[in-house]
């Protein structure tokens, strides 16, 4: 396998060490070296905060003000995430040779299929999304188990909880470094693909073109 690519087990100790970094993620670690571990970052720090402003936008005494406020950021901290992800196939499919580098970061990427190679559905960099997803599960999971606020039977039941997640995010794990694998040998392959989020867009989002007309 190229040496520019990664190790799923890499990805999951980054997202739990960044994770216990004191202040993340507000406060920015410095960033990982190398582009493509730079966008693992910054993409893990968009769920982070994304993660964060979910919770907040639960909150049931505060005014609509402050709800509202909280889901313009969920909005921005969703795209900010989906642009990483984004990013992270474009550097592995330059990488693997699997995409034509002039066109990886157009709306049309054109795609170079090694012959008899199998499509995966998703991405590398979805998977790695995935798994940050998971890392902040499991996190807050782990959390709730330690909690002195809470009964036995809640600790118990988090417990079981935190086992199933980490077992999910080690078969998510292995799935990652099978795809790589075929990848790099010409088993598999993937595209990049454009999340082309409207809603957050002035010119394609029909409620905010009606604004702008009026």
């Amino acid at each position: 396998m190229p040496t520019l690519l990664l190790s799923a087990a890499d990805v999951a100790a980054l997202h739990d060490r960044l994770l216990a970094t004191s202040g993340w993620p507000q406060a920015e670690p410095a960033p990982a070296p190398g582009e493509l571990w730079r966008w693992i970052q910054a993409n893990h720090r968009f769920n982070s905060l994304l993660w964060a402003e979910e919770d907040l936008a639960r909150r049931t005494t505060v005014a609509d003000a402050e709800i509202a406020a909280n889901k313009r950021a969920i909005d921005g901290f969703n795209q900010a995430r989906n642009d990483a992800t984004e990013r992270v196939d474009e550097i592995l499919l330059v990488a693997l040779g699997l995409v034509d580098e002039a066109s990886a970061r157009t709306d049309a990427p054109v795609s170079r299929v090694p012959r008899g190679a199998r499509l995966n559905s998703e991405t590398a960099g979805s998977m790695i999304d995935r798994m940050s997803i998971m890392a902040l599960k499991i996190h807050a999971m782990r959390w709730q188990t330690g909690r002195s606020d809470v009964d036995e039977a809640h600790r118990s039941s988090s417990s079981l909880k935190l086992q199933r997640l980490q077992q999910q995010r080690s078969d998510l794990a292995d799935c990652l470094d099978g795809l790589l694998a075929d990848a790099a040998a010409g088993r598999a392959y993937f595209k990049v693909y454009r999340q082309f989020k409207m809603y957050n867009d002035p010119r394609f989002n029909p409620v905010l073109v009606n604004e702008r007309r009026t």
